[in-house]
Formats: structure tokens, C-alpha cells, sequence
């Protein structure tokens, strides 16, 4: 056993732990830190041999972490966003001011809280009021100058030039394994209330291939429209993250739908240091992590 003295948590070998958690193996995790795969996998070892144990499995079929892995990803977590405070503490600036913010019901448990947390503690005089909204919702309250920026999710050939792209993610069309699709009449669709676009894509783009959809289930949350599928009722537009294993993804009849992107989109012509302070503190995060990650 190595003495407990000897023993080192190296916090770019944290960070390397982190990314290869959030995207799923040493090999992205090195494409979004600007490594080479040996480089990671270098850090790892090196961490494994400090710490004289085993953190990443090695063997096909098994979990990506150990135990040890497991437990150790939990501290990394507090360790570095405690290491990126402390530095960003001694180079912060006075900042004042409101901020009128909306986000995603899905971007409330993710990255970006944690962000928008150390913000507050590093700024205190910044009042930021937010608002959590469907997209839709919140580009419209956008337009009305109703917000200085909000967190939205939007198809991918819908972002604009000043948007700040936080990551990008697939939608499909899903149902549960034991759900027939209907061969002829409407197909029953589960979808998100009036102000999701994705039912607006659905009902509109989405049928020009001929097929039927008949909107049978309206939820205003993700947890709703899974627990809907899972019980056989239809097929729905899901992202990535809401995949479950019993769900099947539909590849034919219904048209591929688009990509999506969440970004940071600021209302037109707002001038505003406080939000430029904010802002400037996502892209750092993005930059030192290769994209900010959501919550399942």
C-alpha cells in the first residue's frame, strides 16, 4: 500500500477523469481537451499508480469506471470546481448590475447551474433573475426585450451568428418495444404542449412525407412524455439524454428529424456588462471542458 503522504490528486488528471465521464471514453474525452488519446490515458495512469488503484475497467462489456473510479469522479467534481473558483476569485472584476435570464426546464439541472452558483458567489452585486420557460416561450419573451438572454434549445440550421453554441445533440423518434406502428390511418403521437417546436416541426415539416400524426397526449415535461411512451401509448420526438433501454428508436416512415443545438442567445442590441461578465464565464467553461454536459 502507498503512503497516504505520498499520494497525489493531480488536477489535470481530474479533468481528464471528468471529460471521459461526460463523453463516454478516452477517446473524445482527448478530441474535446485538445490531447492526444496517449496523453489521457498517460494522466490516468499516472493517477492509478498515485493513488495504488484501478479507476478505469480496461475489459469489453464492463462499466467504463471501478468502484474506486466511481467514487473517486464524485470528489473530482467539488475538487475542480473549487480549483476554478479559487482562479477565477483572484482575477475577478467588480461587477454590478441585473440580469433578466431565461432557461430550459432541462438546463436547470445541469453544468449550467453550477456556473450561473459560482457567478453569484464571485459577483454578488449582480442580481440575476431567471425564468424557466419552453424555447419557444423564451425566444418570444427574447424578441418582446423581455429577457437579457436565455438558454434555448433550437434546431441546428436555426443558430445564429451570435449565438453561443453550448453543445449539440440527436432527436429521434421513438416507442416503446411492445407498440405497433399503425399500417394504415394516423399515427398516435406524444408530444409537448403548443410551445414546443418540436411538435410544431411534427405536425407541420414533419408530415410532408405523407404520413399522419394525431397529437393523442399533450405533457409540458420530459418526465411525462417517457413515462407516456414507455407505457405503449405512441411515438414521440426525444433527444439523447431521455433515451431509456426499453425504447425503441423509429428509423423508417416517419422523416429524420433535425439536429438540435442549446445555445445562449441574447436579446438584440442588449448592452449589458453583467450579462457580458456571465457569458464570458460559460465560454470559459466550455473552452477548459469541450462543451457543458445536462443531466439525465
Amino acid at each position: 500500500m502507498t503512503d497516504l503522504s505520498s499520494r497525489r490528486l493531480d488536477i489535470e488528471a481530474l479533468r481528464a477523469l471528468r471529460a471521459i465521464h461526460q463523453h463516454g471514453g478516452i477517446t473524445r474525452a482527448a478530441q474535446v481537451l485538445g490531447l492526444t488519446q496517449s496523453a489521457v490515458s498517460h494522466k490516468i495512469k499516472r493517477l492509478e499508480t498515485s493513488l495504488d488503484c484501478d479507476l478505469l475497467a480496461r475489459r469489453p462489456g464492463a462499466p467504463l469506471f471501478t468502484l474506486a473510479g466511481d467514487e473517486l469522479l464524485s470528489y473530482a467534481s467539488r475538487i475542480l470546481g473549487l480549483h476554478d473558483e479559487a482562479l477565477l476569485s483572484l482575477t475577478r472584476t467588480d461587477l454590478a448590475g441585473r440580469i433578466q435570464l431565461g432557461l430550459t426546464e432541462d438546463t436547470t439541472c445541469s453544468d449550467l447551474s453550477r456556473i450561473l452558483g459560482r457567478f453569484r458567489r464571485l459577483h454578488p452585486q449582480v442580481a440575476v433573475r431567471t425564468r424557466v420557460r419552453m424555447s419557444l416561450v423564451l425566444r418570444a419573451m427574447l424578441e418582446r426585450g423581455e429577457l437579457d438572454a436565455a438558454i434555448v434549445q433550437v434546431f441546428s440550421h436555426e443558430v445564429r451568428p451570435t449565438d453561443l453554441v453550448l453543445f449539440r445533440e440527436d432527436l429521434h423518434w421513438v416507442k416503446s418495444r411492445d407498440f405497433v406502428l399503425p399500417d394504415e390511418g394516423a399515427i398516435p403521437f406524444l408530444s409537448f404542449d403548443e410551445h414546443c417546436f418540436y411538435r410544431q416541426w411534427a405536425l407541420d415539416i414533419g408530415q410532408d412525407g405523407g404520413v399522419l400524426l394525431e397529437a393523442v397526449f399533450d405533457c409540458t415535461s420530459a418526465a411525462g412524455i417517457v413515462a407516456a411512451v414507455t407505457a405503449g401509448l405512441g411515438v414521440a420526438l426525444l433527444n439523447d439524454r431521455h433515451l431509456r433501454h426499453d425504447m425503441d428508436i423509429i428509423g423508417t416512415r416517419l422523416p429524420p428529424p433535425p439536429e438540435l443545438a442549446y445555445v445562449v442567445r441574447r436579446a438584440r442590441k442588449t448592452r449589458n456588462p453583467a450579462l457580458d461578465g456571465l457569458i464570458a464565464s460559460i465560454e470559459a467553461e466550455i473552452s477548459r471542458h469541450g462543451g457543458l454536459s445536462l443531466a439525465t
